[in-house]
């Protein structure tokens, strides 16, 4: 994989330290429910940032609400000091491109037209000009198609750009994916769930393409739940715990927070004694019922030397076959 393109356009070099995001305050609503309460965010120029929770937490409609395709209902989202549109193709003009939890691409298109869809918001040829082919929209197609091809030989594609998308394998469809949101030039792209399905050397793989793509100066977004590739990959990491954010700030400090680990790392090993301890005074009543039964009979059972009869004991077998093999023995 080449490292070697530059990207333009809404990626002109960003200043070191740089606020390219800037989530204040947002809140989801759904009627009754409250889907993300109160988030504050900020991604910076150069930097991985990580958004992790529980499944239901609320990390993909943050994501919505970033990207315009949910209107928030309070709070703002900022781009490079800008408040964003809620419409998301502006969103994407303004300079942030995205990826889903569930790949979607086009099926039936190639992988180098899947690319040139992602360029599209690029291009600035009206409608006569590509109606009647002037010189100025086959010179906008032909820089697209470089462009896209760049982006293909980026993340290793490039032998493969006449194929369809649904030919590809798994792995290489998400890469596909994250070429298509690179191809509008993003300053900063948010990444859904990238390694899902994927084996430990895709994982690597992807690994890599996100450090590479921070490297061409593009600030990443991502949400996943794959810890050691989250706590590998980012600068810092933000925690979403039923809508809102629990705790943000590097690997370590995330990764030793008990609020963290009792709401979604899970137990530390140190507690791990602790179930076993808990499960004994469980375990004390299930004998109780056994026990009280046999206490209840006490009386009987001083009766027997009155009546030590085995014959009788095996009658009884049916009923108390414990009794039976005593007799027998």
């Amino acid at each position: 994989m080449t490292t070697t393109t530059k990207t333009a356009g809404a990626t002109t070099a960003p200043t070191a330290g740089e606020t390219v995001l800037d989530a204040r305050g947002v809140t989801m609503r759904f009627g009754g429910l409250t889907a993300v309460r109160d988030v504050n965010l900020t991604v910076n120029s150069g930097e991985i940032v990580g958004l992790i929770g529980p499944n239901g937490a609320g990390k993909t409609t943050f994501f919505n609400c970033l990207t315009g395709l949910y209107v928030p209902t309070e709070g703002e989202v900022r781009y490079k000091g800008t408040v964003l549109p809620p419409t998301s193709y502006k969103v994407t003009d303004a300079g942030i491109a995205r990826t889903f939890q569930n790949i979607r691409l086009f099926h039936n298109m190639t992988v180098l037209e899947n690319v040139l869809v992602g360029r599209h918001t690029r291009m600035k040829q009206g409608l006569w000009s590509a109606l009647l082919r002037l010189p100025g929209f086959k010179k906008a197609e032909a820089e697209a198609s470089k462009r896209a091809m760049e982006l293909l030989e980026f993340i290793g594609l490039q032998d493969k750009a006449q194929h369809l998308a649904k030919n590809l394998p798994y792995g290489e469809q998400r890469k596909l994916e994250i070429a298509r949101a690179l191809a509008s030039d993003p300053g900063l792209i948010l990444l859904d769930e990238p390694t899902a399905g994927m084996n430990p050397q895709e994982t690597r793989a992807a690994e890599e393409l996100i450090f590479a793509i921070r490297d061409m100066g593009v600030a990443v977004l991502v949400i996943e739940h794959d810890m050691r590739f989250i706590f590998n990959l980012c600068d810092r990491v933000a925690v979403l715990v039923q809508g809102q954010k629990l705790i943000e700030g590097d690997s370590q400090t995330v990764q030793s927070d008990e609020r963290v680990i009792a709401a979604y790392l899970g137990e530390p090993v140190e507690s791990d004694t602790a179930p076993a301890t808990a499960a004994a005074p469980v375990a004390a009543p299930a004998v109780v019922p056994a026990v009280v039964p046999a206490a209840e009979d006490a009386p009987e059972a001083d009766e027997t030397p009155e009546a030590p009869v085995p014959d009788d004991a095996s009658e009884d077998t049916p009923h108390d076959p414990a009794s039976g093999k005593e007799n027998d023995a």
